[in-house]
Order: structure tokens, then sequence, then C-alpha cells
């Protein structure tokens, strides 16, 4: 398995530069130096020339953030000093020399601090855990990410949020037991990043949530993502990540040319700019593919060459691999004596990265920043106590003097009484409302743990609705009579969703979203949707017929249905919600847009499960981002099965 990748913030303001337009920016840069005065602006003019020469000449770019990092000191110039160190540290990262990456990392955290320049504070505990992850130090790396989220969170920093999000699912990443909550994650991650139109950071949560699609099988999905990433970073160290998971892609497929023209692309890349690590990630992936091909002996000479420069760089997760892999193919070609050798390494190695120790820490870790954030909801809850206390010292008292009097002690029974039964009220209704607004499964979960536990789902569909031409009705509503009308058509769609055991997940104007298949997965959720909108589409028919007769507008309603993977989970703090994430849920909406009134439009994925039993209309093709062109079906009929005959 491929290391999913991590980000490293490499510049003061982020280049996205490549190829030719990088080394002429780099001439521009280089042509004003000379003139700049000994100040800040030079400093700054340093570490800006270093990060355009960083995907192409990594010793460039070194030698300029050393000279930032010189007259910085000079100038005592502290924010400059911890940029110029930041820059230092990614060239090292470059160069496959982590433990040196890590050293300037600390030092430019400690420039940071010591302004409180919180920005770069969460950047540089957010490269810190990048290299600790990859010289297989779990521990330090969850606790630098989330110390890395918990200032951006501070500091509203939606490119760090993000970032910190992508880098924890990756330390995640690294056991199967916890790829769900990888996927949760990235799946957060991806959004923030392209609301603020951040390219490098799309990439690299692309790439991993490649690799995870991958992993679970679905190439489809995967290979989209992949690509994606591929387009963003083009001939940098980064797309190398990409195309070889694209190659392995291939290679399960059998297509062995176009596996190893992507593998080639991945080497040529790293080879060219002396980018260790991600040469090391290459090879690995070369071999696995030369193994599923056949070829035994060139697969061992590649992983020994990854096995090297793994050894070299201290990268002990993919000297892990390597070892492993040449302990089997050894075993495979009858050379028992290197077997031997290869499997005592790996189980040395084994011992040093894997503890239980260590996953009780990681987990205590995540469970203390959950605990941080919140804070102020138990610091809330801590004053409503001691006011509680206060109250209940006070009525002792009261409740002292009044059992001097009968009467008193009678009216107190009568008080205890009812507020007991107000209480037990309250609480009835509060679970009601709970159960109204989560699935019953998640809301005895949350009540009982305090949390409820996100989830992965591999066949989940989902149905949107959604009022054509609804800008024009509202327009002729006030707004009482609007939501009345809509609160009657939603009451209906929720009573369909409750008999064909759907979940509603929530309304957005005048869409309505539901889904079937969760929170307890079924087999039956496609049919129980289609079954579901026919229903709703039925009920509008008749609701429209009943309006024309009272010479009103009708409502006409589109639906669009696709089934696929979610993940499902609650998300808020004070108020609860119920959501889903996941490309099912963009196709779905996208099926619904598509329609036409009165119509259920359904993707291939609903159909392929239903038709047997529905006659469908095939309309064609849809393009769906991240996921390619769709096929989409009407529901035109049931399908009506000829009667046995006994003979």
């Amino acid at each position: 398995m491929l290391v999913f990748k991590t980000i490293f913030f490499t510049c003061l303001v982020f280049l996205a530069f490549s190829g030719s337009a990088q080394n002429s920016e780099a001439e521009k840069i280089q042509k004003i130096i000379p003139s700049l005065k000994e100040d800040s602006t030079k400093v700054n003019t340093l570490i800006e020339l270093g990060n355009a020469y960083l995907s192409t000449d990594v010793n460039e770019a070194l030698m300029y953030g050393e000279e930032a990092k010189v007259l910085a000191e000079k100038l005592n110039y502290v924010k400059g000093k911890g940029f110029a160190l930041k820059l230092i540290g990614v060239c090292f990262t470059r160069q496959g020399n982590y433990f040196e990456a890590i050293i300037q990392f600390k030092a430019s955290l400690e420039a940071f601090e010591a302004i409180q320049f919180k920005s770069g504070i969460s950047n540089m505990l957010s490269n810190l855990g990048s290299a600790y992850f990859i010289i297989g130090d779990d521990t330090q790396s969850i606790d630098s990410h989330l110390k890395s989220l918990s200032v951006a969170e501070e500091i509203v920093d939606k490119m760090r949020i993000a970032t910190s999000l992508n880098n924890i699912g990756t330390v995640y990443s690294n056991k199967p037991a916890t790829s769900d909550k990888a996927l949760q994650y990235f799946l957060k991650a991806l959004p923030l990043f392209k609301e603020i139109n951040y390219d490098d950071g799309i990439g690299t949560v692309s790439v991993n949530i490649g690799e995870d699609y991958f992993k679970r099988g679905l190439y489809d999905s995967a290979r989209n993502y992949l690509e994606t990433s591929v387009k963003i970073y083009q001939r940098t160290p980064e797309a190398a990540y990409a195309l070889s998971y694209l190659g392995e892609i291939y290679a399960d497929e059998k297509n062995f040319e176009k596996a190893f023209s992507y593998h080639n692309q991945a080497i040529e890349i790293t080879e060219k700019l002396g980018a260790r690590f991600e040469l090391m990630q290459s090879l690995i992936s070369l071999a696995k593919t030369q193994k599923k091909e056949g070829n035994t002996s060139s697969a061992i000479t590649t992983y020994k060459k990854a096995q090297l420069i793994g050894e070299e760089v201290r990268a002990r997760q993919e000297v892990k691999i390597a070892y492993e892999a040449l302990s089997k193919l050894y075993a495979e070609t009858g050379n028992f004596k290197d077997a031997y050798i290869y499997e005592t390494l790996l189980t040395s190695i084994k011992d040093t990265l894997y503890n239980t120790a260590e996953d009780k820490k990681i987990q205590q870790l995540q469970f203390n920043s959950d605990i941080d954030k919140k804070q102020a909801e138990i610091g809330l809850l801590t004053k409503e106590k001691k006011l509680q206390k206060i109250i209940s010292y006070a009525t002792g008292a009261s409740g002292l003097l009044l059992l001097i009097v009968a009467i008193g002690s009678y009216n107190r029974y009568k008080y205890v009484r009812r507020t007991n039964k107000i209480i037990q009220e309250e609480r009835d209704r509060s679970k009601e409302l709970l159960l109204n607004i989560l699935p019953e499964e998640t809301a005895r979960e949350l009540e009982t743990n305090g949390h409820a536990q996100t989830r992965y789902y591999e066949s989940v569909t989902v149905l949107f609705t959604d009022f054509k031409g609804f800008s024009t009705i509202a327009g002729k509503l006030s707004p009482q009579d609007l939501v009345a009308e809509l609160n009657d058509y939603f009451g209906a769609f929720d009573e369909i969703v409750g008999q064909y055991n759907l979940e509603k997940i929530k309304t957005i104007g005048d869409a309505y979203m539901c889904a079937g298949g969760i929170p307890t997965p079924n087999d039956t959720n496609p049919m129980n949707a289609v079954q579901a909108a026919l229903a709703m589409q039925e009920y509008m028919a008749k609701k429209n017929a009943t309006r024309k007769e009272k010479g009103l507008d009708v409502w006409e309603l589109r639906v669009g249905i696709h089934t696929g993977p979610i993940v499902a989970g609650v998300v808020g703090k004070r108020k609860y919600a119920y959501d889903i994430w996941g490309d099912t849920v963009n196709i779905a909406s996208r099926m619904e847009s598509n329609g036409e009134a009165g119509k259920v439009n359904i993707s291939d994925s609903t159909y392929q499960r239903i038709k047997e039993h529905y006659q469908c209309l095939y309309r064609g093709k849809i393009s769906a981002k991240n996921i390619g062109e769709v096929d989409m079906y009407f529901i035109e009929s049931t399908i009506t099965k000829p009667a046995l005959q006994l003979a």
C-alpha cells in the first residue's frame, strides 16, 4: 500500500507555477534581487524565489532559504526567519531528510510562537505532523495535527483547517480499522479546499480519496479523483502519487501497457526532481505491478531499490512494505535463505512500528481534542449545575421550614409530584424531539454514549425532490401561505418516506432529501426509494387535480434517485443534524435537476437494481463532477409478470 499524502505548505504567499512558467517567474525575481536593500522586503523576496525553485531545483531553493534566514537574523526580523526556516524544512523533505526537516520546522515554530503568529504556528504544527508521519511516528504525528487543527479553528483559517483535516485522515488511513474515519476526514477537507479555490489542497485530498476508493475496489470513482489530482499537479513530485495509483488500477484490470506507462511517468518525474521519498513510493508501486504481471525477478530488483532509498531516508512504513514483499517473493521462488533474512528484518521493524500502547496514545490524543472542542459547552453546563445547586439548597431550606406546618408539608408533596411529572414530560418530549431530528438507532447511540459514530455505507439510495418553477410560485404567495403549502407537501412526503422504510435527511428551501439503507443497511433500498418516488408523484397528481378544479396554480415535482456509497453521521454541537456526504449525494441531485416534472429520473446504478420490476426509458448521459458520464432512465411502468397456469 502506498502511504497517503500529507500536505506541506511551502511558501509565504503560495505560488502555483509549473515547468517553464516556474523558471520564468524565478528569473524575474532573480533580476530584482541585486537592486533590493537589505531589509524585510529582500528577505520575503528571497523566500519567494526559493519557493519558485522548489519543484525544479531543490538545492537552489535551499540556498535562497539559507540566505533569507541569515538576513532575517541580522535584521531581527522574526517572522521572516520563521518563513525562511519553513522553506529550508520543506527543501529537506523533498530530499528525503526528514529528521533535519523536523529540526527546521521546530525552529520555525519557535519563531512564530515568539510573535504569536497563529497562522504560522498552525502551519508548522501541520508540517511537523507530516514529517513525523513519514518516519513512522504516528503518535507524534496525530498530536501535531490535532494541535494544528485547534489553532486553525481558533483563527477560523479555512485553508489550515482543511489541511489539518486531510492530514489527520492521512494518519488514520495507516490502519484498516480506522479507514472509515480517514475517509470521513478527507470528505470534510475537500469541500473546504474547493470553497477557497486552493488547487494544491484539492489535488492532495483527491489523491487520498482516490486511494481509499481504490482499496475498496471502486475503480471508476478512484480513477476520477486521481485524474483530477494529476491535472492539478502536472509534472511535480506530488503528481507521482496519483500516477502510481492509476498504474495499480490498470494493473488490476490487466492493462499492463497502460499501467507501466503511468508508473514510468511517476519514476521519471521523481528522479528528475530528486524527490527521494516520492521515488521510493513510485518504485514500490511499480514492483507491485511487475508482480501482478508475473515478472518476479523484476519485482525483486525494484523492491530492493525502494528498500535502499527507504533505509536512507528512514521511511519505516515503506521499508516494512519492501521487507514483507521481498520475503514472500523469495519464498515463492524457492530461495528460502533470503526469504528468512527478510522475514527476520520484517519482524524487527514491525516491533518498532506497532505496539498497543501507541494506539492507545493516539486514541487518547483524539479524545483530548474532542474534549477541548466541547469545553465551552461544558463551562455552560457547569454554570447551570451551580444554579441548580443553589435552587436545590433554597428548596431544601424552605422544605425544612414548611415541615413545621402540616399544610406546608402537604403542599410540598403536591409540588414535588407536579415537578417530577413536568420533568418526566420534558424528558419524554426531548426524546421525541431527538427522534424527529435523528434516526432512532443514531438517537439511542447519542443518548447512551454522548456521541454518534460516523459510518461508511457501501450501498445507499439517495432521493431528491424539487418543485419546478418554485420562484414563480413563491412570488404569487404571501410568506405565510408559502410556508403552509410547503408544510403540507413535505408532511405528505414524510408519511410516504416512513411507509417505505426510508430516512428523511433534510429539506433545503423547496428541496426534499431522503435515503434508504441507513442507518440500518438493507438490500431493498433501491426498490423502496423508487416506490416512494412514484407514491410522491401520485400524491402530487391528485393534489394538482384538486387545485385545478379550484382554479389554483399547480405545483410540479421533479424526482431524482441514485444508488452508491456514502458517509453518514451527526454534525453540529448545540443543534444536531443527521447528514450524508459523498459523490452519491451529488449524483442524486444531478438526477433530480436533469429530470422532468411528474417523472422519476434514476441513474444507471439504481436502474440495474430495479430493472426486473419496472419498465424504464433510457434518456442518455449526463456529466457529473469528479465521476464522469452517468446514464439516466425514466421509470415508465411496473413490469407485470404472467400468472402461472396449473396443469
